[in-house]
């Protein structure tokens, strides 16, 4: 369990979207600060922000941010790409950037951030898995998210000894700038990040946001052909 009331937070891709509104739910929990972080940097006009720059395909920017925010207590992995382009058709690049952003940044976060969680007592590391990590038809995206998910549980038996509570994610869609276009409903930010933060702090290692996230959760015991996702044209 990770108390969030005065505690320093980091937020990865924390100035729009789904981050966002993590933020400001964490400032609403009591966070003494949250580190909400950019490609490019700028000013919040609230003194509990900072704004500082992150690229979590960059080593340097990793360790650059993990020696200025040394005071953190729990991190959120939310920043990432979106190219859902069909695995067969799709450009091999477009494809390296979606594993490079989504799998190996958090994990860059990951490792930068574990010895300043443990010099902390443990804290807590958050993960945004989703629904297509278990869902066919996300082409890259899904493949990545499928990895996050692996990855995670791997990380959270790593964590163990430092007491760290590592959190997976796994939701349909949030109404954010990134899945603008893509037609089906789709949930507020503001309440996934209550719904993650609530389950932070109630101690849980896995956090299914919605009944879509519960409904491909179950269909993992059965068939494979069960895992098309509903919205599939």
């Amino acid at each position: 369990m990770t108390v969030i009331e005065g505690s320093t937070a980091l937020v990865t891709g924390g100035r729009r979207g789904l981050g966002r509104a993590f933020v400001e739910e964490l400032l609403a929990r009591g966070a003494r600060k949250v580190y909400a972080t950019a490609r490019i940097p700028d000013t919040s006009e609230d003194p509990r922000i900072e704004v500082p720059a992150l690229d979590v395909t960059d080593d340097a920017s990793v360790a650059a941010l993990a020696m200025r925010a040394v005071d953190v207590d729990l991190v959120v992995n939310n920043a990432g790409v979106l190219h859902p382009e069909p695995l067969l058709s799709a450009d091999l690049a477009r494809v390296r950037d979606t594993f490079e952003t989504n799998v190996i940044g958090p994990l860059r976060i990951a490792q930068a951030f574990a010895p300043v969680l443990a010099a902390r007592g443990g804290g807590a590391l958050v993960d945004i898995h989703s629904v297509l990590s278990w869902g066919a038809g996300a082409g890259a995206y899904g493949a990545s998210k499928a990895a996050l998910w692996s990855l995670t549980n791997s990380l959270r038996l790593e964590l163990a000894a430092q007491h760290t509570q590592v959190v997976g994610v796994h939701l349909g869609f949030a109404d954010t700038e990134m899945v603008a276009a893509v037609d089906v409903d789709k949930l507020p930010p503001a309440a996934v990040a209550r719904a993650v933060l609530d389950g932070v702090e109630r101690g849980e290692h896995e956090v299914l946001v919605d009944d879509l996230a519960r409904s491909l959760k179950a269909a993992l015991s059965g068939p494979v052909g069960n895992l098309t996702l509903p919205f599939r044209r």
